[in-house]
């Protein structure tokens, strides 16, 4: 049996190196830019490491900004040959343009929901006094910008729902400015807050607390490290100047810090994250006159989170002795974890989220990485199961101690997100809002399943495709992975997506070790020294579906975002000849540097730290960028990024682009996609989001031979 596949595989490389051919004789590739190289080296623990293309680092330097319209000019070149790259920008258009609304939420009279009639940049704020008056535009971020890249977020709302803070980014940026908003009259306050990044706003009378770093030197705002973040408050209508500083942390500086405050105003909470994993948490008693900021959970092992507080006690959510989560009440004057009260305990299920509304607890599970949701008391008493419409993702659920309803979206890969009414009295869900897309998707069909990885460990898997599929072995693919950081890849609906479906492609999205599908036991099997699992579960993927004759390696793309770029950057290089297209979007591709820019020192609670020598011998083995060979067929390969992602730098993928331009000889495009005024992907405009579809997807349709 060994033999025969291995045999199987030998033709399909046949076949896919006669279709690879084929392609490059439709068209001609462009010749690359010549990339300066210099000498450059790095030592590491004796070993050392060549970086000839340190100098792209500098994304400020006239150099580089020359490299990359040179480098934009050639992509488009190519892609400009593509005869029905027309086509497929118009079908997305015509996909896109349809009208589109989010869930409503209430505060105090008012709800606050989201529309856009289909082809607007950014989608417009609405609110409406009571459910059934009428609606007004509250903010529109399209009248920010005359081209659409300002990105705007509702961070919190006062306790007496008088006043709204926001935050605006620009073009793509993780930096942004909080502004607050009277909710009544609509007009916007004096207030402005700079250099705030990851921060929320969490109100207290009349301020609220919030996160910032110091202002970064002029010209390096996008690349240089952030350190340093402190918690402020702002008292409403004074200057940012005045603010009071009122939690940081001068020994460390590699640590993030944000604020929240109970619904009840009683206690201000402070989170304290060595990274993206792992975390302590510090209170205030804001009721005793005169306390002081002091611990609560001791960091940085596990997860912890203030659900909300329950008299002078808290109720805490925590993978501490529980990898799958519990719901903890906590008393802050004997707060040692053997004195603990459980209230909801773990279960078999991993809890993705717990969120309170209408004076009950409601917590958010996944089975086997779809939403499942139970309502419990304060008490941790369950009280039901929430009736779901169908398998797939839920987004919303909870609210306000005296909401009597909720309206909550759902959707899965075939279904585009609907709004539910749930009423709290009868625990009953009505269809609110159905999608008004103009696409008929009964046609196709999901199934999920489980396919053992290269150590036998069982991986699940979703697969969406046209009904009545012919498993013949030659069905172009498109494989989506991330596997990091605890983030779960659960069905969801896609509208790009959408185009490839209706081509007769197959979309496959597995459940990689890295995220939390199924607990922190899930992500630690994915993290650090066990990184390699997540490309193994993605290899083993491709090879599931070549084995159970849905496709070949002449017929696969790959494909993943930010992490998930750095696994598509690591299954390319590691198992060339099992795919022929590679599409690294975003991606952390040079594991040794990545900790030297913006947040990146954030990561190394997940992958480790080439100041190491221990996390460097196991980086070096799976860095993209360190290795890429020399007379090696790599897959046809996009990779895009964007000049103004100042979360996963593009210095990431412009390295590993002029090396792969480089040491690759063959017949397949090497291709890089610099995106202007754009970063790492929120609040990118419809009109960026079209373009950047269209030259995917024509470039994916080119190269895996698909008909237009």
């Amino acid at each position: 049996m060994k033999k025969q596949i291995v045999f199987s595989l030998f033709a399909l490389s046949l076949f896919a190196c006669k279709q690879e051919k084929q392609a490059a004789e439709k068209i001609t590739l462009m010749k690359y830019p010549e990339t300066k190289k210099d000498s450059t080296t790095d030592n590491y623990f004796g070993t050392p490491i060549a970086d000839p293309y340190r100098w792209l680092e500098n994304d400020t330097s006239a150099e580089t900004k020359t490299w990359v319209d040179a480098q934009n000019k050639v992509t488009q070149n190519y892609l400009a040959q593509i005869p029905y790259r027309a086509d497929i920008k118009k079908r997305l258009t015509e996909i896109w343009n349809y009208p589109k609304e989010t869930a409503p939420f209430k505060v105090g009279e008012y709800y606050f929901f989201t529309k856009n009639d289909g082809l607007q940049n950014q989608s417009i704020w609405f609110i409406k006094k009571g459910l059934d008056g009428a609606e007004e535009v509250f903010l529109d971020p399209n009248k920010l910008t005359a081209d659409g890249t300002a990105a705007v977020s509702l961070l919190g709302f006062s306790h007496d729902k008088k006043y709204l803070a926001y935050s605006v980014a620009q073009a793509g940026s993780d930096w942004s400015n909080i502004y607050v908003m009277e909710v009544a009259t609509k007009l916007k306050q004096a207030d402005e807050l700079k250099w705030t990044k990851f921060s929320g706003a969490a109100w207290r009378g009349d301020g609220f607390y919030y996160s910032k770093f110091d202002e970064p030197v002029k010209g390096t705002d996008l690349s240089a490290a952030n350190k340093y973040q402190k918690v402020y408050y702002h008292k409403l209508g004074d200057q940012q100047k005045n603010d009071q500083l009122v939690f940081e942390d001068k020994t460390n500086p590699n640590l993030y810090f944000g604020a929240s405050v109970t619904e009840d105003e009683r206690f201000l909470v402070i989170y304290a994250n060595a990274g993206t994993s792992g975390n302590a948490l510090y209170y205030q008693d804001l009721k005793l006159p005169g306390s002081k900021i002091s611990q609560l959970v001791k960091g940085f092992e596990n997860n912890h989170s203030v659900v909300d507080n329950v008299g002078d006690k808290l109720l805490v959510s925590t993978d501490l002795g529980a990898e799958n989560k519990q719901i903890v009440l906590i008393d802050p004057k004997n707060n040692a974890p053997k004195n603990w009260q459980k209230i909801i305990p773990e279960s078999k299920l991993a809890m993705e989220n717990i969120s309170t509304g209408g004076g009950f607890l409601w917590a958010t599970y996944l089975k086997d990485a779809s939403t499942s949701i139970v309502q419990f008391d304060l008490t941790g008493k369950k009280i039901s199961e929430v009736k779901l419409p169908a398998i797939g993702t839920v987004d919303g659920f909870g609210g306000y101690k005296e909401d009597q309803e909720f309206f909550y979206s759902f959707s899965n890969f075939t279904t585009p997100s609907s709004i539910y009414r749930y009423d709290l009295k009868k625990g009953e869900s009505t269809l609110y809002r159905k999608s008004a897309i103009q696409l008929n998707t009964e046609n196709y069909e999901t199934k999920q399943v489980f396919y053992p990885s290269k150590d036998g460990t069982k991986v699940p898997m979703f697969i969406v495709h046209k009904k009545g599929i012919k498993l013949d072995g030659n069905n172009p693919v498109y494989l989506y992975g991330y596997g990091g950081f605890q983030i779960s890849l659960t069905p969801g609906f896609s509208l790009s997506r959408m185009l490839f479906l209706e081509h007769g492609g197959i979309y496959v999205q597995p459940s990689l070790r890295g995220g939390s599908e199924y607990g922190e036991a899930w992500h630690k099997g994915g993290m650090l020294e066990k990184k390699q699992n997540v490309f193994d579960d993605f290899i083993a993927a491709a090879e599931y579906l070549i084995k159970e004759k849905y496709t070949n390696p002449g017929k696969i793309a790959i494909s993943g975002g930010s992490n998930g770029g750095l696994l598509v950057g690591a299954c390319m290089t590691q198992r060339p000849e099992l795919f022929k297209v590679a599409l690294p979007a975003v991606g952390v591709l040079d594991m040794l540097r990545y900790h030297k820019f913006t947040v990146g020192w954030g990561w190394v609670v997940e992958y480790g730290s080439s100041d190491k020598k221990a996390d460097f011998d196991y980086l070096i083995k799976y860095s993209p960028l360190h290795n890429i060979k020399s007379g090696v067929n790599y897959p046809a390969t996009l990779i895009t990024t964007a000049d103004h992602d100042d979360r996963v730098v593009p210095a990431h993928s412009f390295k590993f682009a002029a090396t792969l331009q480089e040491k690759y000889k063959g017949n397949n495009p090497m291709l890089i996609r610099i995106e202007t005024k754009a970063g790492h992907g929120a609040g990118k405009p419809t009109t960026k989001l079209i373009e950047e579809s269209a030259d995917v997807w024509s470039f994916v349709f080119q190269n895996l031979g698909m008909s237009w």
